[in-house]
């Protein structure tokens, strides 16, 4: 290092010098050209003055009187020499040294007595400079002779040598500067962040855990940022690797299996053999966004994007979605795609372009109006509109013909469509390539077939689905729900024992595989009361840093981490708060309630409506109980990141989970996911997919408000020994059954399925039976 500054001063010192002696070399030439035309000026002018007298000397052909002139003027200053000629050249008189009169050249006198002008020629001998002017005496229009002017010339040299002496000076001046500052730029602006980067390096390579302040400076090398940013990231992808490692040979001694990233990716690259995956949704895993004049790439916040990631990566698969971002269009090729993740492309995303009427009566209306109110009994009704559905099939047939496009030449390809935007999708797909193995996704509940029957469209949405050859849900309630939907309104045959659907000719197998969240690792297990003492004095920190920004003080937490949905409970949830402080006076002051509620659909009314309730809500209760450092409830309507939701999480005594009907609800798993320290008390709705795998959790009726406050009663006093056998199960679950376990389920049963392109069908090693599909009574909802 010490070698590159020398080498950086000596260059930047050479190109100085260099340019300054330049610099200096054509001023000294201007300079000079600029003395030489002021003695040439000066010349001319004296001999001006002269003329008159030595002309009428010449008329009067006197001699004497020539020479007396001459003497005259060769005693002014500067003056070495003059002579006087006459009109053939010849001189008549001369004053000055010998060695100046040799030095006198004929060319001039010629020259100007030729032209008629004045002619200058500059010289030197024997350390004398000299200028020689020769000037034509004019009497009248009558040309009389010529008058040479010998002038001293020394002084331009000796002023050109006085300035390149001054300009030596201020060269050295300047380089001394220029090496001074440059070994403090180096020392300040490049040494200190890169040593400042290396050292941050080691500590990542180490293992040292950094605060958000410490991190945030890290990232903040100023020229260094982007050489830090990447660094960081390859560090950190050193850090993840070699922890996967340590986690599998811990998982291998304990004879255990715990899927990860990388096992899932080598999983599907072993046993996908030839075959291309083809994901389908409605959010894409990478945004474009402008953020004033640059273009960013974003990641959403989604588990999906987590498990469906390394299944991609790892097959170079596909990514059909919406483009979203309001820079996507510039970001795609002529086909409207792009390889991702940008900093490393592993897979395709492909984007399907929507206007603003598709985006309001696909999304907005028929799937979230109508759909979504359908399978969520949350007594929020339903609303179909043909307009809607009409443009629900449209979207469902632009998706699924770029899938087609896409599948153009791929040999046995797998399709993974997701979730109830696109129930159509499969038959459309299924029917152009029946080769393809399509699997769907279900990620909400599905309704009794009572409900569903409240849709106009029953058996078409159906059918759409019934062209997958597997179709998910979270739990078995949703599969034995569907199977009964299906036995009621659509011509088939539903094996109940099998969990199949065979209809037309085609056989669709029905599976519970419920979704979970990233647990890659087991935490580092609580040894004894130092280890707790000490985690309990870091959450109270966590937890009073965290409160001190909205001005609260509390001695316990209880969190709610929800989209503003109706589906979620919160208003009941916060009327079970309320109940809470009224029936035990003494958790006032002493507990505070934090809800996150990221907004959701804001352009629906249903959802409009559901965020004035709950801020209305909020602002009754605080005002009944707030005092002057503590109020009730802290709620918080924006989207939060995942690194301050997992603060939330750490930092909670009761997580509340009280949706009044969900899917599977991943806010539960992340929360056991997040308690590392095996800590915590989740209250959980009953109503979740998540209850049926998280036992250990306090279960709830979210509609019965006095249970649900005595719930967060029992969590905010359990003892520590039953929170954390509690969480340690709960903890062992998620870990376990990960999100990457899910995409293997799914994925793994569907290509266990047989398929035979020339119209029949063999599910799961079953031979086709023979039996013949149940004729129902249902004929004005069949399909043509």
């Amino acid at each position: 290092m010490h070698l590159f500054r020398l080498r950086l001063i000596l260059a930047l010192v050479g190109c100085v010098t260099l340019v300054s002696v330049a610099s200096t070399y054509f001023e000294v030439l201007a300079y000079k050209h600029m003395l030489r035309e002021e003695l040439q000026r000066r010349a001319r002018w004296m001999g001006a003055g002269m003329q008159a007298e030595i002309r009428a000397a010449m008329e009067q052909n006197d001699g004497a009187a020539l020479a007396a002139l001459a003497a005259k003027w060769r005693a002014q200053e500067g003056v070495l020499g003059l002579g006087i000629y006459d009109v053939q050249g010849k001189q008549l008189a001369y004053s000055g040294d010998a060695g100046v009169l040799q030095a006198v050249r004929a060319e001039p006198v010629e020259k100007s007595l030729r032209k008629g002008a004045d002619e200058g020629l500059f010289g030197s001998a024997g350390g004398v400079d000299w200028l020689e002017e020769s000037i034509p005496l004019h009497d009248g229009n009558t040309l009389r002779g010529a008058l040479v002017l010998m002038s001293d010339a020394g002084s331009i040299r000796s002023q050109g040598y006085d300035l390149w002496r001054r300009t030596f000076w201020r060269i050295l001046a300047l380089v001394v500067l220029i090496a001074g500052v440059t070994f403090l730029m180096v020392r300040w602006f490049l040494m200190r962040p890169l040593t400042r980067m290396a050292e941050r390096l080691r500590r990542l390579r180490i293992g040292y855990v950094e605060d958000q302040g410490e991190a945030k400076e890290g990232r903040e090398q100023g020229i260094f940022s982007p050489l830090a940013r990447e660094v960081e990231t390859m560090a950190e992808s050193l850090i993840a690797a070699r922890a996967a490692a340590e986690a599998e040979a811990r998982l291998r001694d304990a004879g255990e299996h715990l899927w990860t990233a990388e096992r899932l990716g080598v999983h599907m690259r072993e046993s996908s053999g030839t075959s291309r995956i083809f994901v389908v949704s409605n959010r894409e895993p990478y945004v474009h966004v402008k953020q004033g004049r640059e273009t960013v790439c974003l990641v959403p916040a989604s588990g999906l994007v987590t498990a469906i990631e390394p299944v991609l990566r790892a097959c170079d698969g596909v990514w059909v979605a919406s483009g979203s971002g309001n820079a996507d269009a510039e970001n795609v090729d002529e086909f409207d795609r792009l390889r991702v993740p940008p900093d490393d492309p592993r897979y395709t995303l492909r984007r399907v372009w929507l206007s603003a009427e598709e985006e309001s009566r696909y999304y907005e209306g028929f799937a979230n109006e109508g759909l979504w109110p359908l399978c969520h009994i949350a007594h929020t009704r339903p609303i179909f509109r043909a307009a809607d559905w009409e443009c629900y099939q449209r979207v469902n047939e632009r998706f699924a013909n770029a899938v087609l496009e896409e599948m153009e030449g791929c040999q046995n390809p797998v399709v993974f469509v997701q979730d109830y935007h696109f129930a159509l999708l499969p038959r459309l797909v299924k029917a152009a390539r029946p080769d393809a193995r399509v699997a769907i996704f279900w990620h909400i509940p599905w309704p009794n077939p009572e409900a569903f029957g409240i849709c106009p469209w029953p058996a078409a949405l159906l059918d759409g689905l019934l062209g997958a050859d597997l179709i998910g849900f979270h739990i078995p309630l949703h599969c034995n729900n569907f199977l009964a939907t299906v036995d009621r309104t659509v011509e088939s045959r539903t094996d109940r024992e099998h969990m199949t659907v065979k209809r037309h000719g085609h056989i669709t197998a029905v599976r519970p595989h419920p979704v979970s969240v990233a647990f890659e690792g087991p935490a580092t297990p609580v040894t004894g009361l130092e280890d707790d003492a000490e985690m309990a004095a870091e959450k109270a920190e966590v937890r009073n840093r965290l409160l001190a920004d909205y001005g609260v003080r509390a001695e316990c937490l209880t969190l709610g981490v929800d989209r503003m949905d109706y589906t979620k409970g919160i208003v009941e949830r916060l009327l079970a708060v309320e109940e809470l402080l009224e029936q035990h006076p003494w958790q006032r002051e002493r507990t505070t309630m934090v809800q996150i509620a990221a907004p959701s659909r804001t352009r629906i009314p249903s959802y409009a409506d559901l965020r004035r309730q709950v801020e209305e809500t909020t602002e009754r209760i605080n005002q009944r109980y707030q005092t002057a450092h503590w109020k009730p409830i802290v709620l918080i309507v924006r989207q939060c990141n995942h690194d301050e939701v997992n603060q939330w999480y750490r930092a909670a005594d009761v997580c509340l989970v009280t949706s009044l009907h969900d899917g599977m609800n991943l806010v539960a798993k992340e929360f056991v996911a997040a308690r590392d320290d095996e800590d915590g008390v989740l209250v959980l709705s009953r109503f979740t997919g998540a209850a049926v795998e998280l036992r250990d959790a306090l279960l709830v009726n979210p509609y019965d408000t006095a249970g649900v406050a005595n719930a967060i009663h029992v969590g905010l006093e359990m003892n520590r020994q039953e929170r954390r056998m509690r969480m340690r199960r709960m903890r062992r679950q998620v870990m376990e059954h990960n999100i990457y376990r899910w995409a293997a389920s799914v994925l793994g049963a569907l290509r266990e399925l047989r398929i035979e392109t020339n119209g029949s069908q063999e599910a799961f090693g079953r031979t086709p039976d023979p039996m013949p599909e149940k004729e129902t009574d249902d004929s004005h909802l069949r399909l043509a």
